[in-house]
């Protein structure tokens, strides 16, 4: 390796966080090109890296000073360097075709839109069509393949780093890390708190609702369903208990996520039946597992519809529509539809909370995705597409909706300060600390305090990813594993399973089957979420409404100390005597 010349520790310092952000930046958002440069440039300094000096480095590992001058101002060492290597010669295969539909779609002009502020250049070429060019020529290339030096081949001209830019970036993702690591501590002190001022409790004299209930589970009917004044067909899964509860039969609907399905949902439908419930799983086309095979399989070029904002909500109230007319027929007039609990997965979050009265704020929503603005939020690409809808005053809210259970739901951009606000039915929003689809920091610890509800919950799951992976694709999930950088110790799915359980089934016994018997497991959830990891290496937490001013406190104080401005009335459930 060529010999590295010496420069000033303060100039290496400064320089590190923008070249070496600025590779890190290639290799994570532009998976592959070249020209014949690669500028950085930060205020009025300009370094230059040829593109043939990469080649060589990533041949053979090749070093020469043109490269040597860039590695010694970013301190990089060698094992940095081979960890660099082995990136930017990593080939993915990926369908180019597939590849060219994602890009047509909405959500991937906007990905390829914030990859090209990151570029920040001006020249036409220099743009988010000639990432998407390098990016599909790359992967149809049989020698190359997609791989980053390889996109970097395929660029039409040379890149471009704004300094200041790459730098705003870096710190605004690192602050997502910090804010991240530090409320999800915060959760665990203030659910410890809580558990700690109910006292000991006994609760192995109480319901245990980690075990299935008493009145077993019915072989599950799927039934085929047309609103017509939608012209939407769909498919329903039903599942009954084997022997009916004495009284009214008490009822949910669970709304599955993107790309999913409702079968993803069969256990927890199986495990509320068991308790009595009647429990309906709609699939909502436009935006299911069928929907994303089609674009992989090259018969649509979308991976799911804007419009599905509109119609999730509307599939929602539909089905107990249909629940109502088929009542007398099919349920003997049993069940109770006057009080029904929702519950939603992600996307079927967003829906969940739609019926429940939320509403989408356009202001707030449009404020969120200015490109640049803000911390990275996966989940704000899909509710940025809300913005291709005609902006109308959408209501959704069902008053048949009794309560509400949001498992990682995409909602806090959409719906915003005011839309979360008209929330009043009890809700339980679930959370996971592994989750990077809609981080918990973002999507659901930001949006508990918006809630106007009397009796609500967030919860957190050590371990939680946002999917189960046992349910997903078994090439998927050797992929995922396969990624050295990822490195996750991930929970068995069972336990999560039953810390959802845990409290999705005392949750609607309370507040839609009215059954007080699980009263002292919903106001003592902290104790007993305790009570359940106590052994566990992954521990569940609870906080309720109670735990709500010091997680306000505690995010005003955040964002005091990082100078982040606070949207205008952002908890307008509390009156604290400082404003936010």
């Amino acid at each position: 390796m060529a010999s590295m010349v010496t420069f000033p520790s303060n100039l290496r310092r400064w320089f590190q966080s923008i070249c070496l952000g600025a590779l890190t930046a290639i290799a994570i958002q532009l998976p592959g090109k070249t020209a014949e440069n690669i500028f950085f440039t930060y205020g009025p300094i300009k370094l230059t890296v040829r593109v043939e000096s990469l080649e060589r480095f990533v041949q053979d590992g090749t070093v020469d000073s043109n490269l040597s001058f860039l590695f010694n101002l970013v301190g990089a060492s060698e094992e940095k360097l081979t960890k660099l290597r082995e990136i930017m010669g990593l080939r993915a295969e990926v369908d180019p075709v597939v590849l060219s539909n994602f890009f047509n779609t909405s959500l991937g002009e906007d990905s390829l839109a914030r990859a090209a502020f990151i570029l920040n250049a001006p020249w036409g070429a220099n743009s988010k069509y000639g990432i998407r060019a390098a990016i599909v020529q790359a992967a149809q290339d049989p020698e190359g393949g997609l791989s980053l030096i390889n996109f970097i081949r395929k660029y039409p001209t040379d890149i471009h780093f704004q300094g200041e830019v790459v730098e705003q970036r870096a710190r605004a993702a690192q602050l997502l890390v910090d804010a991240s690591q530090h409320f999800i501590q915060k959760m665990i002190a203030l659910s410890e708190i809580e558990a700690a001022s109910e006292g000991e409790i006994d609760f192995s004299v109480l319901p245990d609702p980690t075990e299935m209930g008493p009145y077993g589970v019915a072989p599950k009917e799927t039934w085929w369903l047309t609103d017509q004044s939608r012209n939407r067909r769909f498919y329903v899964d039903v599942y009954r208990p084997q022997r009916w509860k004495p009284g009214k039969t008490p009822v949910l609907v669970f709304s599955h996520g993107l790309a999913s399905r409702p079968e993803d949902f069969d256990v927890a439908a199986k495990k509320m039946a068991s308790y009595g419930f009647v429990v309906a799983l709609p699939q909502h086309p436009g935006s299911d597992i069928l929907q994303a095979k089609a674009l992989l399989n090259r018969t649509s070029r979308q991976g799911y519809y804007p419009t599905e904002f509109i119609d999730r909500p509307k599939d929602i109230s539909y089905v107990i529509d249909e629940l109502e007319r088929l009542n007398a027929s099919e349920f003997g007039d049993r069940l109770n539809l006057t009080e029904v609990g929702v519950g939603g997965h992600s996307f079927g979050g967003y829906g969940a909370l739609a019926v429940a009265g939320a509403t989408i704020d356009w202001n707030f929503l449009e404020s969120e995705c200015q490109i640049g603005q803000g911390v990275p939020n996966t989940a704000l690409l899909l509710q940025c597409d809300a913005l291709t809808l005609p902006r109308s005053d959408y209501d959704f809210r069902d008053s048949r909706v009794a309560a509400v259970l949001a498992a990682n739901p995409v909602n806090s951009a959409i719906f915003g300060v005011s839309g979360l606000h008209k929330v009043t039915v009890p809700v339980l929003l679930l959370g996971g600390s592994y989750d990077p689809a809609t981080p918990f920091v973002l999507e659901q610890a930001r949006s508990f305090p918006r809630l106007a509800s009397r009796d609500k919950y967030l919860t957190l799951m050590e371990g939680q990813a946002h999917v189960d992976f046992s349910k997903i694709d078994a090439n998927i999930k050797n992929v995922v594993e396969s990624v050295e950088a990822i490195n996750l110790n991930l929970p068995d799915p069972n336990l999560l399973h039953a810390y959802g359980s845990a409290v999705m089934v005392p949750f609607f016994q309370l507040y839609v089957a009215g059954d007080e018997s699980f009263r002292p497991l919903v106001e003592n959830g902290a104790a007993h979420a305790a009570y359940l990891s106590r052994d566990q290496e992954f521990k569940f937490y609870l906080i309720s409404q109670k735990s709500e001013g010091a997680l306000i406190k505690e995010i005003d104080q955040f964002r005091r100390t990082n100078g982040i401005i606070a949207p205008p009335n952002e908890f307008p459930t509390q009156t604290i005597s400082d404003n936010f």
